[in-house]
């Protein structure tokens, strides 16, 4: 992520946020981190890498979502923006956090991005876990990542799931 992509014309820094359950076909588009381990938990780069220079490599049939996390501009026209917040981040805020201490993780995106401005460590807690793409078979996911789903529509799955 180029520091100068965040300066305005003046050189001040502008309000630019970074999305970081981005598209990687933007053209300022970033590798965040890599999907492993048995929980499919997202493994940050200690630097970021350009979209475009990683998109080729992946194999043909191979979503470039399904084992990359990408960040992005946080942009105007995302069916996920509430005005100027992000709905997406309130509603995972909604899905209850994995008990016991969690290490918030060394992340390059974090001064920059539209989650941790808005919702602070608990965006952090939650963010690993995080697919862009998500499996038809997770409910819950899938409830998740629908911009349609309000915030009491997941309380209410969450309180009847067994």
């Amino acid at each position: 992520m180029d520091s100068t992509a965040d300066l305005a014309q003046d050189g001040q820094e502008s309000p630019l946020r970074w999305c970081p359950s981005g598209d990687a076909s933007r053209p300022e588009s970033v590798v965040l981190g890599v999907r492993s381990g048995d929980r499919d938990q997202v493994v940050y780069l200690a630097e970021p890498v350009p979209a475009a220079d990683v998109l080729g490599a992946i194999p043909e049939g191979i979503s470039p979502n399904r084992v990359l996390r990408f960040a992005s501009h946080c942009v105007s026209d995302c069916a996920n923006r509430v005005g100027e917040a992000c709905g997406l981040i309130e509603r995972i805020k909604t899905v209850p956090a994995e008990t016991g201490p969690v290490a918030v993780p060394r992340c390059h995106l974090r001064p920059h991005c539209k989650w941790w401005n808005q919702a602070g460590v608990d965006a952090c807690h939650r963010c690993p876990a995080l697919t862009t793409l998500q499996p038809r078979d997770n409910e819950l996911a899938v409830l998740v990542a629908d911009p349609a789903t309000t915030r009491e529509q997941l309380e209410n799955w969450i309180a009847a799931a067994p």
